[in-house]
């Protein structure tokens, strides 16, 4: 079943496009505003976004771009914005197409299909395993292995290894991390990131104290590399 977020302030369109979506076998979540939209494409990992650029705190831009930081989930905009501007400005911030208001309900859902079947690729990789096979991170199953023995993570440090196994060998600011892990509201609170990527590091590396896999660049971020480096 995939996952549609919409993120729409007007009430009537929001329960109109839940409701065709529900019908249709879809499992749908709703955001009135960008902060909350952020907060749940961090935590539910939706398979497409269905973005209104008018949203009553942050501007649907802002939404892309924070989303666009760590994740590649398709974006569908649905606005009553006509003008070429808008969607040329949408489109170059991230986002993947745009149907404008008012919209045939059945274009809609054609579109959204389409961004699905884009978007696969992205899911495809159900488990990550480091190149020397002592790791092995499921993503499907939530589940990570050391030499063959499950390993016990909170769901903190579960959703920390999930953020950089959906990212092999990329950088990841500390920023974006927060973002993912705690919420949009989350940004300098970067003793978080060092407090559980100590106790990662501890369950996870041969050697805690000298990472191969969950690596720091300092003044950057952090990067996975199943490679080993």
């Amino acid at each position: 079943m995939s996952t549609v977020l919409v993120v729409e302030d007007d009430a009537n369109i929001a329960r109109a496009l839940l409701v065709n979506l529900r019908a249709r076998g879809y499992r749908a979540l709703h955001a009135p505003d960008g902060t909350r939209a952020l907060d749940l494409a961090a935590h539910e990992h939706p398979d497409v976004i269905l973005l209104d650029l008018g949203l009553p705190d942050v501007s649907g831009l802002t939404v892309i771009r924070g989303i666009r930081g760590w994740s590649r989930v398709p974006i569908l905009i649905v606005s009553a914005r006509q003008e070429s501007a808008s969607k040329i400005e949408a489109l170059d911030a991230g986002a993947d197409d745009y149907v404008t208001k008012p919209f045939a309900m059945d274009e809609l859902l054609a579109r959204l299909r389409a961004a699905l079947r884009r978007g696969t690729p992205e899911r495809a990789e159900a488990s990550v395993t480091t190149a020397d096979g002592r790791l092995e991170i499921d993503l499907a199953t939530k589940r990570v292995r050391v030499e063959g023995t499950p390993i016990s993570l909170t769901p903190t440090e579960w959703l920390l290894v999930e953020q950089f196994a959906r990212n092999p060998e990329r950088l990841l600011s500390q920023t974006e991390l927060l973002h993912a892990v705690w919420g949009p509201e989350y940004g300098r609170e970067t003793n978080y990131l060092r407090v559980y990527l100590s106790q990662i590091r501890q369950k996870l590396e041969a050697d805690g104290s000298r990472p191969r896999y969950f690596v720091t660049e300092l003044g950057m971020g952090y990067r996975f590399t199943p490679s080993g480096g």
